[in-house]
This record gives C-alpha cells, structure tokens and sequence, in this order.
C-alpha cells in the first residue's frame, strides 16, 4: 500500500513514527508538505502536483495538518478525497474540530458534557457574559489559540472584565468558559482509534499553572479510566467525525466534561506514558478501513 503523509515537517516524532510503523508493515511512505502542493480542480481528472511531479497511486492520506495552515491543508485533503483516495481524517472533519466554536456546538447539541461556555464580540455584553457561565474564576480563550496559547485565568470578576475587554479591542475572537477548581490542573487524554479508546493518559500542570498541556511543562502519567469517561470521549469523537482523534477530559462534580477534540493529536507523550505502539494501531486500522474504503467505491462505480 501507499501512504502519505501530509506533514509539514519529516523530524516530528509523530510523524516519524507513523512512518517507521508503516514501512515495518511493507508500506512504501511519502511525506507531503501540503503547503508546496498545487491543484489542478476539474470534473474530469482532479490533480494534485508537488515538486514538479504529480502525485498519484495513493491508497490512503495521514493527515498531520498544523492549525496555521488548516485551511490550505484541508484544500489538499480534499483535493486526495476527491481523487478517490482514503482519508484516514476527513476534511470535513478536521474543519470542524478546529474551529472551536462550532465543535463546542456540535458537542452540546449530542449532549456531550462540557464546561459552560459563553461567547460574545460586543464589549457592553461582558457582564451578562460572565452572569452566563456562573462569574469569576473563568477562563479566558482565544478560539484561534493551539497547546495552551491564548488561555487565561481570570480569578476575579474585575480581572476577567478587564481581559475580555482586552481582547475584544483586540479584534480577537474569544470564549469564557467556567473553571472546574476541582480538576486540580489535570486532565486527562483519550485516544481514540475507530470506536475504541486505546490509551489514555493523566496531564498534570506544573506548580503554580493551571494549563496542563505537556507543551507548558505539564507532566503526563498512565491513567485508568471509568466507563462513563470512555463513553464520553467517543462520543465526542463521532460528533466531529473523526477516526483518530485526542479527546481532552476534564474530571468534574458532574461527570466527565469535554475540553477540545483534537484531529491530529500527538503521539510522543501519549506512547510514553503508556507504552504502546499507537503508530502500529493507526496503520493496522488504515489496512482495514482502507480495504472497506475501496469496496464502497467500487460499489459506487
């Protein structure tokens, strides 16, 4: 089989993973910058060029998009599914996913617990913004923002007042959602492959933050945890579509609550903290869904 990966970067370890467990499988890898892709969009024979050379013959695309480039990434993917070729993350579902509004929507409209989340652009709603997802602490987020970025505590009402306001004369889009003091700072990471969590893993912030993102210092531990948790972040991963996706949890008074789905979650803290071979599992479900993936085409023709 053929694979590519679209990745910016050939060094990341997830990327480097994926490649290593798929050429140990007998698959012959190509790494994409979706960035120096170009398209040829027509109804007859749909391109994509790179290099100079077009690229044809894949079976299936791994999508590693970074969210600077999720829209021109998403174009390229597209482009690959429109030639046929199997997505193991779809286009659509990767747009929906970064956009943190609307996912959050998506999620509410399943039922999936989550944190109360309030969003606004008008300065004079700050207050009965703030009324809305219970008062002070909350935290403050950028929806463009990625790994902690962009995310503030405000522990006061004044103090979140004085945030919001910055950031609206800012121009910049935000939501304030309600801070779950009895988190502790952690949350916890499922990993979902197909319908199923293969791992999971305990992010804890450092002394003094309250963002548990292992890119801010966070630590991360192995992690049992319960059905409803497991439910949960399946849940939320159908709800954007994906196939592989990082389902971010928080542990409340009221159950599990969902932070952020993540379409393109790393692989270096989660296999270490856990020990498994999660590049293995993503190729050995590409075989499968790759061989259906066909059959639905052909069935199609």
């Amino acid at each position: 089989m053929k694979i590519g990966v679209l990745s910016r970067d050939q060094s990341l370890y997830s990327t480097q993973r994926l490649i290593e467990a798929a050429q140990q499988r007998g698959h012959e890898v190509e790494v994409i910058d979706a960035l120096r892709c170009y398209m040829n969009i027509n109804s007859d024979k749909p391109e994509i060029h790179y290099k100079g050379q077009e690229l044809t013959h894949f079976d299936a695309i791994i999508p590693r998009i970074g969210a600077s480039v999720t829209f021109y990434g998403c174009a390229v993917l597209r482009q690959f599914e429109m030639m046929g070729v199997y997505a193991l993350n779809g286009s659509v579902a990767i747009s929906r996913s970064r956009d943190k509004l609307r996912s959050l929507q998506l999620l509410s409209r399943k039922g999936v617990g989550m944190p109360i989340t309030g969003f606004a652009s008008k300065p004079d709603d700050v207050k009965d913004l703030l009324d809305m997802v219970g008062g002070a602490p909350v935290v403050i987020k950028l929806l463009e923002g990625t790994q902690g970025i962009g995310v503030v505590l405000a522990e006061t009402r004044k103090a979140a007042e004085s945030v919001i306001e910055a950031f609206m004369g800012l121009k910049a889009n935000i939501m304030v959602q309600e801070y779950i003091k009895e988190a502790g700072g952690a949350d916890i990471r499922c990993f979902i492959i197909g319908d199923k969590v293969i791992a999971s893993m305990k992010r804890q912030a450092q002394e003094g933050e309250f963002r548990s993102n292992l890119h801010r210092g966070g630590s991360a531990s192995l992690i049992r945890i319960t059905p409803e948790e497991r439910k949960t972040a399946i849940k939320a991963a159908k709800a954007m579509g994906l196939s592989v996706a990082g389902v971010d949890l928080l542990r409340s008074e009221r159950g599990p609550l969902v932070m952020e789905v993540n379409s393109s979650p790393g692989l270096e803290g989660i296999e270490k903290a856990t020990g498994k071979d999660i590049a293995s599992l993503i190729i050995e479900f590409i075989e499968k869904t790759t061989a259906q993936h066909k059959g639905a085409v052909r069935a199609e023709g």
